[in-house]
């Protein structure tokens, strides 16, 4: 994942493509950042793609906070940057799970950690983080759970 970005930085400086290469720059300082943290605290990075993609998720998540924002400020010119540096990112992430995976996804979840009612949805979630980390989108799985639980 990391040599991907490398040579996607690389292209970019070639293309001129300044919008591009700023924003794959932010995501490279994001997971320097990540490891610099994950150095001083002595926690061993398990698998790597999965916290590189754990970083593209956050960075999306947050732009899409921004976006809208900027779109209710009326900001179109931010609002256009931040969507702009969300389809940059999204390039780099997996194809995410659509609606009907998500619901199998979850319903298997469910029988797996026997789960009976909404107290149980952190153990779900848990399950679902480890085996789709940045192939699902969480917050629609976590309203799939809730649904099907109450």
């Amino acid at each position: 994942m990391r040599d991907q970005l490398t040579v996607a930085m690389k292209q970019a400086m070639k293309n001129k493509a300044k919008r591009r290469l700023t924003t794959i720059r932010l995501i490279l300082a994001a997971i320097k950042d990540r490891d610099i943290a994950a150095r001083t605290d002595k926690h061993a990075i398990e698998d790597e793609d999965a916290v590189v993609l754990e970083i593209l998720s956050k960075m999306i998540k947050q732009r899409k906070e921004s976006l809208v924002v900027y779109e209710e400020a009326g900001r179109m010119e931010l609002a256009q940057q931040e969507q702009a540096e969300m389809d940059i990112i999204s390039e780099f992430q997996p194809r995410q799970m659509p609606e009907e995976e998500i619901m199998q996804a979850v319903k298997k979840a469910i029988e797996e950690t026997n789960a009976s009612g909404l107290k149980d949805i952190g153990k779900i979630m848990a399950l679902l983080k480890g085996k789709y980390a940045g192939k699902m989108d969480f917050s629609r799985a976590s309203a799939v759970a809730r649904s099907e639980l109450s």
